[in-house]
């Protein structure tokens, strides 16, 4: 187990560049599953989770190449029907979260998948009905695996599309279902489906190939089923989560930082979040300038009570960054009242916060009260270990802002989502090394 030793209070200066949305490359890289043609897509972020995506598909017979860094191409022309029905596969798929997404190409194309319960962050209980469910509707069988430990769908005739309304606007499991409904026979109505950047980027990845999606960008998809898709190439959004990890990174260091290559038209509610926290940012052209401020106030609603950020399907807030927003706010002057709706343990990480000299009030798993300190107590130094990917972010702004020498543990959970993170922040002038 790697660590992270941080020696926190310095401030930083300069530019740094947002990486390729893991999120995104997580679905679009399973959709190469979906043609026997070469697909290439380029700006993917070379992540762990996003490297043992690819060499699970190697594993199944999809060819790679790699031309240059973050630069791939994918050829699943000669996928194992044997090895993605193995013990082996089902066993590399529970360990990855971002497996799930290679269940809807393979049911679609070659008519049998299995879906193991999900592997990924320890935050919470994290549903798949929404993906199994509307596997089922497009006509696919469903079983359960003693053995395997895992749920084997079935579809021997094909899928046929049909209308369905989603019980959650699941990110995942719209990609999931889409995936599966483009070769499916007939047209397949996917109402209340996410709508994310990320999703829509997929949707019109999958029309380059050949697909037949309308409805982009809402959440009401309309997908007519193709006979088949063939090659086509895509360019990964920059990543929402680490451009707004950076703002947080620059407000709680009191440094002045330029973001680039945000992509801002995907950001949604995001800059507006900041700014609720009192945080200055200008829009220059497609990057972020966030100045050095000594001290920001956050906002209170217009009857005066307590500032509430809540995440929320998009256009909403994300839930990924509510971990960020929660450590910035440990250093502004005022009180708010952070809201993670969607996972019930993602906020246990504040234990570490509050050792560390933060006033945070845990009202339940989901709801946090943030006293800021107003820069005029600095946080303490501390030895932690990440939970999971964002909360191990927060923690290391957190460790940046402190005064004295951290240790973060369990940094591979900080890798599995931001490539490179000690170097790319050792140049702006942070202190920070891995051991």
């Amino acid at each position: 187990m790697s660590s992270f030793v941080i020696e926190g209070g310095h401030s930083l200066s300069g530019s740094i560049r947002a990486q390729g949305a893991k999120n995104e490359a997580l679905q679009v890289i399973c959709a190469v599953l979906l043609t026997s043609d070469t697909v290439r897509i380029s700006n993917i972020p070379e992540i762990l989770d996003v490297k043992n995506l690819i060499s699970m598909l190697e594993g199944m017979g999809v060819e790679v190449v790699r031309h240059a860094k973050g630069d791939y191409s994918f050829k699943a022309a000669a996928v194992s029907a044997d090895y993605i029905c193995s013990d082996e596969f089902v066993s590399r798929c529970a360990a990855l979260r971002g497996s799930v997404m290679v269940v809807g190409p393979l049911l679609s194309r070659f008519g049998t998948a299995y879906f193991p319960k999900p592997g990924g962050d320890k935050i919470g209980r994290r549903r798949v009905d929404t993906h199994i469910d509307g596997f089922m509707k497009l006509g696919a069988s469903c079983e359960y695996d003693h053995d395997k430990r895992a749920y084997r769908l079935y579809a021997p005739q094909g899928l046929k599309g049909r209308y369905m309304l989603l019980d959650e606007a699941s990110v995942t499991g719209t990609a999931n279902i889409v995936m599966a409904s483009v070769l499916a026979e007939g047209t397949t109505t996917i109402y209340n489906a996410a709508c994310e950047p990320y999703v829509q980027q997929l949707c019109r990845m999958l029309n380059a190939m050949g697909a037949k999606i309308s409805g982009v960008g809402s959440n009401l998809l309309t997908i007519e089923g193709v006979k088949e898709l063939h090659g086509t190439e895509h360019v990964l959004l920059p990543d929402m989560i680490e451009v707004g990890s950076f703002i947080g990174l620059a407000a709680i260091t009191r440094s002045s930082l330029t973001i680039e290559n945000v992509s801002w038209e995907n950001l949604g509610i995001i800059p507006d979040c900041f700014r609720r926290l009192g945080i200055h940012l200008e829009q220059r052209g497609d990057n972020i300038f966030v100045p050095a401020q000594e001290s920001y106030e956050i906002e209170s609603f217009i009857d005066g009570s307590i500032m509430t950020i809540a995440d929320a399907p998009w256009p909403g807030l994300t839930p990924d960054l509510l971990s960020v927003l929660l450590v910035v706010a440990t250093q502004c002057k005022g009180s708010v009242l952070i809201h993670q709706k969607m996972f019930e343990s993602r906020l246990f990480f504040v234990d570490k916060l509050i050792d560390m000299g933060a006033q945070i009030i845990l009202c339940d798993p989901h709801r946090a009260v943030v006293i800021g300190h107003d820069h005029r107590m600095q946080l303490r130094a501390g030895k932690m270990t990440s939970p999971d990917i964002r909360a191990g972010i927060a923690l290391l702004l957190a460790a940046l802002s402190a005064n004295g020498t951290s240790e973060i543990n369990n940094i591979e959970q900080i890798d599995r989502g931001y490539e490179d993170i000690e170097a790319r922040l050792s140049a702006l002038g942070a202190h920070i090394t891995r051991k």
